[in-house]
């Protein structure tokens, strides 16, 4: 492939296009300050098709241009559809997102270092968040693709533990959405959330549905109000 049809694969005046979705989508989180200081992110897969931004970029000022696009199954970390004329490496959140690919067939998955979602981490101790009662839960689908739950439903998000480096992560989130199925993200103690969905619009909602009720939660453990 050409660098001209590499390049046409982000080059598109479609505003659902993936190249101009990431970058309006990390903007948008950089304002709510879930991507600060270059960190988190979004993925879109479509078809046979990744569309991921790239790693240590200032997340509010990424262009299409700047996107990566992966084949979809990857036979290997170094296959490429296209890569950015200007030198960056992919995102480093590149094995994590794969994890949601495959083993949920998702079709986008966001990281974000929220601060809500790192002091639930804090403040749950143990290898599960968990809480019901709540209206946002209606906003989370089982295992993040499938029906939406209900009020009455007790929504669980396990937690694993932080490593120095981001794709030594993959293990750990595989063996835990595969021991919770019905998870519809997995938190990660001291550093942030992955929350999956079908597409982007159903991974952005779970993810602020899911922001609202870490935060909500940690305000009522510290007010006492959960056990």
């Amino acid at each position: 492939m050409s660098q001209a049809e590499a390049d046409a694969l982000v080059l598109s005046d479609d505003p659902e296009h993936p190249a101009n979705l990431i970058p309006e989508l990390c903007a948008s989180f950089y304002h709510l300050g879930w991507v600060t200081g270059t960190g988190g992110g979004i993925s879109i897969r479509q078809g046979n098709k990744v569309y991921i931004a790239p790693s240590g970029v200032q997340k509010e000022r990424i262009k299409p241009e700047h996107i990566f696009v992966l084949p979809f199954p990857r036979p290997s970390p170094d296959v490429f559809l296209r890569k950015p004329t200007i030198p960056l490496k992919e995102s480093a959140c590149t094995p994590l997102f794969w994890n949601a690919f495959e083993l949920r067939g998702a079709g986008s998955c966001v990281h974000t270092h929220s601060q809500h979602a790192v002091m639930t981490t804090l403040l749950w101790s143990g290898d599960v968040w968990q809480v019901s009662h709540l209206e946002m839960i209606k906003g989370v689908r089982i295992g993040g693709m499938g029906k939406a739950l209900s009020y009455l439903d007790t929504i669980i998000v396990p937690i694993i533990d932080n490593t120095p480096f981001e794709e030594d992560l993959k293990d750990s989130m595989a063996q835990a959405m595969v021991k919770y199925p019905d998870a519809a993200g997995v938190l990660v103690r001291r550093h942030g959330v992955y929350v999956w969905g079908a597409d982007w619009e159903k991974a952005k909602t779970q993810t602020e549905c899911l922001d609202y009720l870490f935060e909500v939660s940690v305000k009522m453990k510290l007010a006492g109000l959960l056990s």
